[in-house]
Protein backbone atom coordinates (compact mmCIF):
# COMPACT_ATOMS: atom_id res chain seq x y z
CA UNK A 1 0.00 0.00 0.00
CA UNK A 2 2.60 2.16 0.89
CA UNK A 3 4.14 1.48 -2.33
CA UNK A 4 1.49 2.33 -4.48
CA UNK A 5 0.97 5.66 -2.33
CA UNK A 6 4.75 6.59 -3.74
CA UNK A 7 3.80 5.52 -6.53
CA UNK A 8 0.84 8.20 -6.95
CA UNK A 9 2.38 10.84 -4.97
CA UNK A 10 5.10 10.27 -7.36
CA UNK A 11 2.82 10.92 -10.45
CA UNK A 12 1.40 13.91 -8.84
CA UNK A 13 4.26 15.60 -8.30
CA UNK A 14 4.91 14.84 -12.05
CA UNK A 15 1.90 16.72 -13.39
CA UNK A 16 2.20 19.19 -10.99
CA UNK A 17 5.35 20.47 -12.03
CA UNK A 18 4.37 19.85 -15.97
CA UNK A 19 1.39 22.02 -15.41
CA UNK A 20 3.62 24.65 -13.47
CA UNK A 21 5.75 24.63 -16.58
CA UNK A 22 6.67 28.57 -17.71
CA UNK A 23 5.98 29.63 -21.56
CA UNK A 24 7.05 32.59 -23.40
CA UNK A 25 4.90 33.82 -26.02
CA UNK A 26 6.51 34.88 -29.65
CA UNK A 27 4.22 37.10 -32.12
CA UNK A 28 3.96 35.65 -35.60
CA UNK A 29 3.09 39.04 -37.33
CA UNK A 30 2.00 37.56 -40.66
CA UNK A 31 0.02 37.23 -43.65
CA UNK A 32 -1.63 34.22 -44.06
CA UNK A 33 -4.29 35.63 -46.41
CA UNK A 34 -4.48 38.42 -49.29
CA UNK A 35 -2.15 39.23 -52.25
CA UNK A 36 1.28 38.39 -49.66
CA UNK A 37 -0.38 35.47 -47.93
CA UNK A 38 1.66 33.22 -50.13
CA UNK A 39 5.12 34.75 -49.10
CA UNK A 40 3.52 35.42 -45.75
CA UNK A 41 2.92 31.41 -44.68
CA UNK A 42 6.56 30.92 -46.36
CA UNK A 43 8.04 33.05 -43.94
CA UNK A 44 6.00 31.37 -41.17
CA UNK A 45 7.30 28.17 -42.26
CA UNK A 46 10.66 29.01 -41.34
CA UNK A 47 9.90 30.01 -37.61
CA UNK A 48 7.57 27.44 -37.11
CA UNK A 49 10.39 24.40 -38.05
CA UNK A 50 12.97 26.36 -35.99
CA UNK A 51 9.92 26.17 -32.99
CA UNK A 52 9.98 22.40 -33.65
CA UNK A 53 13.55 21.88 -33.33
CA UNK A 54 14.03 24.36 -30.63
CA UNK A 55 10.86 24.49 -28.22
CA UNK A 56 12.68 25.37 -25.29
CA UNK A 57 14.61 28.53 -23.94
CA UNK A 58 16.48 28.96 -20.77
CA UNK A 59 15.61 32.67 -19.49
CA UNK A 60 17.19 34.05 -16.27
CA UNK A 61 18.17 30.60 -15.10
CA UNK A 62 14.29 29.01 -15.72
CA UNK A 63 13.00 27.05 -18.80
CA UNK A 64 10.50 28.37 -20.84
CA UNK A 65 8.13 26.29 -23.32
CA UNK A 66 8.23 28.68 -27.00
CA UNK A 67 4.92 29.12 -27.83
CA UNK A 68 3.81 31.24 -31.57
CA UNK A 69 1.16 33.09 -31.32
CA UNK A 70 -0.12 34.08 -34.94
CA UNK A 71 -2.10 37.21 -36.04
CA UNK A 72 -2.89 37.52 -40.08
CA UNK A 73 -2.65 40.85 -40.78
CA UNK A 74 -4.13 40.09 -44.06
CA UNK A 75 -1.61 41.75 -46.74
CA UNK A 76 -3.53 44.75 -45.83
CA UNK A 77 -2.48 47.86 -44.04
CA UNK A 78 -6.43 48.06 -43.15
CA UNK A 79 -5.91 44.55 -40.99
CA UNK A 80 -2.93 45.27 -39.60
CA UNK A 81 -3.79 47.19 -36.57
CA UNK A 82 -6.08 44.83 -35.75
CA UNK A 83 -3.63 41.67 -35.94
CA UNK A 84 -1.42 43.64 -34.17
CA UNK A 85 -3.49 44.40 -31.20
CA UNK A 86 -4.53 40.48 -30.71
CA UNK A 87 -0.68 40.22 -30.60
CA UNK A 88 -0.49 42.74 -27.75
CA UNK A 89 -3.18 40.97 -25.91
CA UNK A 90 -1.78 37.83 -26.02
CA UNK A 91 0.61 39.20 -24.15
CA UNK A 92 3.92 38.37 -26.44
CA UNK A 93 7.32 38.87 -25.73
CA UNK A 94 8.55 39.97 -28.60
CA UNK A 95 7.06 40.02 -32.44
CA UNK A 96 8.14 38.53 -35.75
CA UNK A 97 7.26 40.12 -38.93
CA UNK A 98 6.08 41.14 -41.19
CA UNK A 99 6.41 39.90 -44.83
CA UNK A 100 5.56 42.95 -46.65
CA UNK A 101 6.88 46.38 -45.39
CA UNK A 102 3.47 47.85 -45.55
CA UNK A 103 1.50 46.21 -43.34
CA UNK A 104 5.08 46.69 -40.82
CA UNK A 105 4.19 49.87 -40.76
CA UNK A 106 0.62 49.34 -40.24
CA UNK A 107 0.94 47.55 -37.09
CA UNK A 108 4.49 49.10 -35.93
CA UNK A 109 3.03 52.00 -33.48
CA UNK A 110 0.61 49.38 -31.15
CA UNK A 111 3.72 47.46 -30.63
CA UNK A 112 5.48 50.66 -29.63
CA UNK A 113 2.66 51.25 -27.25
CA UNK A 114 3.05 48.64 -25.24
CA UNK A 115 6.78 48.54 -25.22
CA UNK A 116 7.33 45.06 -27.13
CA UNK A 117 9.81 44.77 -29.84
CA UNK A 118 9.77 43.58 -33.19
CA UNK A 119 11.91 41.72 -35.59
CA UNK A 120 11.15 42.53 -39.40
CA UNK A 121 12.46 39.62 -41.24
CA UNK A 122 11.79 40.67 -44.94
CA UNK A 123 10.25 43.88 -44.50
CA UNK A 124 13.07 46.02 -46.52
CA UNK A 125 11.91 49.56 -46.17
CA UNK A 126 13.88 52.04 -44.76
CA UNK A 127 10.65 53.49 -43.18
CA UNK A 128 10.09 50.43 -41.02
CA UNK A 129 12.38 51.36 -38.33
CA UNK A 130 12.46 55.07 -39.34
CA UNK A 131 11.65 57.03 -36.25
CA UNK A 132 11.61 54.20 -34.04
CA UNK A 133 13.13 52.52 -31.38
CA UNK A 134 11.19 49.39 -31.11
CA UNK A 135 11.60 48.26 -34.72
CA UNK A 136 14.54 45.97 -35.97
CA UNK A 137 15.23 43.75 -38.99
CA UNK A 138 17.19 41.28 -39.83
CA UNK A 139 16.93 41.34 -43.88
CA UNK A 140 19.01 44.04 -46.24
CA UNK A 141 16.90 47.39 -47.06
CA UNK A 142 15.78 48.78 -50.48
CA UNK A 143 18.11 51.69 -50.97
CA UNK A 144 20.52 48.51 -51.32
CA UNK A 145 18.44 46.18 -52.94
CA UNK A 146 17.38 48.79 -55.39
CA UNK A 147 21.05 49.97 -56.24
CA UNK A 148 22.05 46.10 -56.28
CA UNK A 149 19.12 45.46 -59.02
CA UNK A 150 20.25 48.89 -61.18
CA UNK A 151 23.82 47.97 -61.40
CA UNK A 152 22.85 44.24 -62.24
CA UNK A 153 20.69 45.82 -65.18
CA UNK A 154 23.06 48.60 -66.60
CA UNK A 155 26.63 46.39 -66.24
CA UNK A 156 25.72 42.93 -66.56
CA UNK A 157 22.66 43.10 -68.62
CA UNK A 158 23.73 46.46 -70.29
CA UNK A 159 20.16 47.74 -70.28
CA UNK A 160 19.87 51.27 -71.15
CA UNK A 161 16.60 51.67 -70.43
CA UNK A 162 13.86 50.38 -68.15
CA UNK A 163 10.37 49.95 -67.25
CA UNK A 164 9.10 49.80 -63.61
CA UNK A 165 5.84 48.91 -62.88
CA UNK A 166 4.41 48.91 -58.77
CA UNK A 167 1.11 49.02 -57.29
CA UNK A 168 -0.06 52.07 -56.26
CA UNK A 169 -0.28 52.70 -52.41
CA UNK A 170 2.15 49.83 -51.42
CA UNK A 171 5.23 51.00 -49.75
CA UNK A 172 7.35 48.35 -50.43
CA UNK A 173 7.09 48.45 -54.41
CA UNK A 174 7.25 52.41 -54.60
CA UNK A 175 10.01 52.55 -52.63
CA UNK A 176 11.91 49.93 -54.23
CA UNK A 177 11.46 50.92 -57.67
CA UNK A 178 12.45 54.82 -56.42
CA UNK A 179 15.72 53.42 -55.11
CA UNK A 180 16.07 51.94 -58.56
CA UNK A 181 15.45 54.69 -60.52
CA UNK A 182 17.71 57.12 -58.50
CA UNK A 183 20.38 54.21 -59.18
CA UNK A 184 19.75 53.63 -62.91
CA UNK A 185 19.43 56.91 -63.67
CA UNK A 186 22.79 57.53 -61.79
CA UNK A 187 24.31 55.36 -64.22
CA UNK A 188 23.15 56.86 -66.77
CA UNK A 189 20.24 54.94 -67.91
CA UNK A 190 16.33 56.01 -68.74
CA UNK A 191 13.44 55.12 -66.39
CA UNK A 192 9.94 55.18 -67.40
CA UNK A 193 7.74 54.22 -64.15
CA UNK A 194 4.19 53.34 -63.92
CA UNK A 195 1.38 52.03 -61.10
CA UNK A 196 -1.36 49.99 -60.85
CA UNK A 197 -4.50 50.12 -59.11
CA UNK A 198 -5.09 47.11 -56.83
CA UNK A 199 -7.16 43.90 -57.68
CA UNK A 200 -5.24 44.33 -61.07
CA UNK A 201 -5.60 41.30 -63.13
CA UNK A 202 -4.31 42.55 -66.36
CA UNK A 203 -1.21 43.63 -67.18
CA UNK A 204 -1.38 43.36 -70.91
CA UNK A 205 -1.33 47.07 -71.36
CA UNK A 206 1.93 47.51 -69.27
CA UNK A 207 3.94 45.18 -70.86
CA UNK A 208 2.86 46.75 -74.42
CA UNK A 209 4.04 49.63 -72.94
CA UNK A 210 6.99 48.83 -71.87
CA UNK A 211 7.75 47.16 -75.29
CA UNK A 212 6.25 51.10 -76.36
CA UNK A 213 9.69 52.05 -74.98
CA UNK A 214 11.90 49.66 -75.87
CA UNK A 215 12.80 48.78 -72.68
CA UNK A 216 16.05 46.34 -72.09
CA UNK A 217 14.53 45.41 -68.70
CA UNK A 218 11.26 45.18 -66.89
CA UNK A 219 11.43 45.71 -63.14
CA UNK A 220 8.56 45.11 -61.12
CA UNK A 221 8.95 44.17 -57.54
CA UNK A 222 5.49 42.89 -56.51
CA UNK A 223 3.42 40.23 -54.59
CA UNK A 224 3.57 36.84 -55.74
CA UNK A 225 0.27 36.97 -56.96
CA UNK A 226 0.90 40.13 -59.44
CA UNK A 227 4.43 38.56 -60.64
CA UNK A 228 3.08 35.16 -61.41
CA UNK A 229 -0.09 37.24 -63.41
CA UNK A 230 2.73 39.12 -64.83
CA UNK A 231 5.09 35.95 -66.50
CA UNK A 232 1.69 34.58 -68.15
CA UNK A 233 1.24 37.23 -69.59
CA UNK A 234 4.46 37.99 -70.81
CA UNK A 235 4.76 34.16 -72.23
CA UNK A 236 1.36 35.34 -73.74
CA UNK A 237 2.94 38.61 -75.82
CA UNK A 238 6.26 36.61 -76.38
CA UNK A 239 8.30 39.75 -74.73
CA UNK A 240 12.09 39.00 -75.29
CA UNK A 241 12.89 41.80 -72.26
CA UNK A 242 14.07 40.04 -68.94
CA UNK A 243 12.00 40.89 -65.69
CA UNK A 244 13.50 42.08 -63.02
CA UNK A 245 12.11 41.55 -59.07
CA UNK A 246 13.38 42.51 -55.62
CA UNK A 247 13.20 39.46 -52.81
CA UNK A 248 9.46 39.14 -53.27
CA UNK A 249 9.39 36.86 -56.10
CA UNK A 250 11.78 34.25 -54.78
CA UNK A 251 8.99 31.72 -54.62
CA UNK A 252 8.61 28.37 -55.94
CA UNK A 253 5.17 29.68 -56.97
CA UNK A 254 6.54 32.31 -59.35
CA UNK A 255 9.39 29.98 -60.65
CA UNK A 256 6.57 27.38 -61.51
CA UNK A 257 4.89 29.95 -63.61
CA UNK A 258 8.11 31.05 -65.46
CA UNK A 259 8.44 27.19 -66.39
CA UNK A 260 8.58 26.01 -69.45
CA UNK A 261 8.19 29.85 -70.78
CA UNK A 262 11.04 31.97 -72.40
CA UNK A 263 10.55 34.61 -69.80
CA UNK A 264 13.64 35.31 -68.12
CA UNK A 265 13.37 36.05 -64.51
CA UNK A 266 16.30 37.65 -62.44
CA UNK A 267 15.95 38.91 -58.65
CA UNK A 268 17.65 40.07 -55.78
CA UNK A 269 17.01 37.98 -52.45
CA UNK A 270 18.36 36.80 -49.08
CA UNK A 271 19.44 33.17 -48.99
CA UNK A 272 20.18 30.40 -51.94
CA UNK A 273 19.62 26.72 -51.60
CA UNK A 274 23.29 25.04 -50.71
CA UNK A 275 24.35 28.09 -48.39
CA UNK A 276 23.78 25.80 -45.46
CA UNK A 277 23.04 22.27 -46.17
CA UNK A 278 22.33 21.46 -42.79
CA UNK A 279 19.24 23.49 -42.50
CA UNK A 280 18.59 22.91 -46.44
CA UNK A 281 18.65 19.04 -45.48
CA UNK A 282 16.55 19.81 -42.30
CA UNK A 283 14.07 21.96 -43.52
CA UNK A 284 13.03 19.79 -46.74
CA UNK A 285 12.81 16.55 -44.26
CA UNK A 286 10.23 18.61 -41.91
CA UNK A 287 8.25 19.63 -44.94
CA UNK A 288 7.80 16.48 -46.44
CA UNK A 289 6.60 15.07 -43.18
CA UNK A 290 4.41 17.77 -42.73
CA UNK A 291 1.38 18.07 -45.21
CA UNK A 292 -0.08 20.99 -44.23
CA UNK A 293 3.75 22.28 -44.14
CA UNK A 294 4.09 21.15 -47.45
CA UNK A 295 0.97 22.65 -48.79
CA UNK A 296 2.26 26.47 -47.27
CA UNK A 297 5.00 25.95 -49.27
CA UNK A 298 3.34 26.08 -52.27
CA UNK A 299 3.18 22.08 -52.99
CA UNK A 300 6.62 21.11 -52.82
CA UNK A 301 10.09 21.40 -51.06
CA UNK A 302 12.17 24.04 -52.51
CA UNK A 303 12.91 26.22 -50.28
CA UNK A 304 12.14 30.25 -50.30
CA UNK A 305 14.93 32.08 -48.75
CA UNK A 306 11.92 34.08 -46.57
CA UNK A 307 11.88 30.55 -44.94
CA UNK A 308 15.75 30.42 -43.86
CA UNK A 309 15.20 34.27 -42.70
CA UNK A 310 12.05 33.38 -40.73
CA UNK A 311 14.27 30.73 -39.09
CA UNK A 312 16.73 33.15 -38.33
CA UNK A 313 14.19 35.60 -37.03
CA UNK A 314 12.99 32.92 -34.49
CA UNK A 315 16.84 32.18 -33.22
CA UNK A 316 17.32 36.09 -32.85
CA UNK A 317 14.17 36.65 -30.77
CA UNK A 318 15.72 33.51 -28.46
CA UNK A 319 18.91 35.15 -28.30
CA UNK A 320 16.98 38.50 -26.99
CA UNK A 321 15.27 36.71 -24.73
CA UNK A 322 18.06 34.60 -22.97
CA UNK A 323 20.49 38.33 -23.27
CA UNK A 324 16.95 40.18 -21.30
CA UNK A 325 16.98 37.04 -19.38
CA UNK A 326 13.38 37.88 -18.36
CA UNK A 327 10.10 37.51 -20.40
CA UNK A 328 9.37 41.44 -19.85
CA UNK A 329 8.65 42.61 -23.19
CA UNK A 330 10.20 45.84 -22.21
CA UNK A 331 13.82 43.82 -20.58
CA UNK A 332 13.79 42.08 -24.00
CA UNK A 333 13.63 45.47 -26.19
CA UNK A 334 16.24 47.24 -24.02
CA UNK A 335 18.14 43.78 -24.87
CA UNK A 336 17.68 43.25 -28.52
CA UNK A 337 20.34 46.60 -30.22
CA UNK A 338 23.27 44.26 -28.49
CA UNK A 339 22.20 41.08 -30.16
CA UNK A 340 24.33 38.96 -32.42
CA UNK A 341 24.08 35.74 -34.72
CA UNK A 342 25.04 33.45 -37.01
CA UNK A 343 22.05 32.65 -38.85
CA UNK A 344 21.88 30.41 -41.83
CA UNK A 345 21.34 33.57 -44.21
CA UNK A 346 24.89 34.96 -42.83
CA UNK A 347 25.68 37.12 -39.37
CA UNK A 348 22.83 38.96 -37.93
CA UNK A 349 23.78 42.22 -36.12
CA UNK A 350 22.05 45.56 -34.91
CA UNK A 351 23.21 49.10 -36.22
CA UNK A 352 21.93 51.99 -34.14
CA UNK A 353 18.78 52.57 -35.96
CA UNK A 354 18.04 48.53 -35.45
CA UNK A 355 18.94 47.79 -39.19
CA UNK A 356 20.76 44.32 -39.83
CA UNK A 357 24.84 44.92 -41.08
CA UNK A 358 24.21 43.52 -44.82
CA UNK A 359 26.56 44.54 -47.35
CA UNK A 360 25.60 41.24 -49.88
CA UNK A 361 22.46 40.33 -51.39
CA UNK A 362 22.21 36.91 -53.66
CA UNK A 363 21.39 37.58 -57.36
CA UNK A 364 19.53 33.96 -58.77
CA UNK A 365 17.46 33.18 -61.78
CA UNK A 366 14.98 30.77 -62.93
CA UNK A 367 15.77 27.87 -64.99
CA UNK A 368 12.63 27.85 -67.85
CA UNK A 369 13.36 24.17 -68.90
CA UNK A 370 13.36 22.99 -64.70
CA UNK A 371 11.67 25.73 -62.58
CA UNK A 372 14.55 25.88 -60.29
CA UNK A 373 15.91 28.85 -59.02
CA UNK A 374 19.85 29.06 -59.96
CA UNK A 375 22.14 31.28 -58.42
CA UNK A 376 23.74 33.86 -60.26
CA UNK A 377 26.23 36.16 -57.92
CA UNK A 378 26.46 37.01 -54.69
CA UNK A 379 26.08 41.18 -54.86
CA UNK A 380 27.62 43.50 -53.18
CA UNK A 381 27.04 47.76 -53.95
CA UNK A 382 30.78 49.57 -54.46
Amino acid sequence: MKKVLAIVLALMLVFSVAAMAETVKIGVFEPASGDSGAGGKQETLGMQYANQETPTVEIGGVEYDVELVYADNGSSTDKAPSAAQQLVSEGVSVVLGSYGSGVSIAGSQYFADANIPAIGVTCTNPQVTAGNSHYFRICFLDPFQGTVLANYAAKELGAKTAYCLGELGNDYDQGLVTYFKQAFEGLGGTVVAESFPTNTADFTSYLTNAAMYSADVFFCPVSIAYSTQIIQQAASQGVTFPILGGDTLDSNVVAEAAKGTSVEVIITTFYQEGASPEFDEGFKAWLNSNAEAMTNNGGNDMISAVSAMGYDAYYTALEALKAAGSTDSAAVLAALPGVTLTGVSGAIAFDEVGDAIRDAAFVKKIDNATGDWVFVAEQTVE
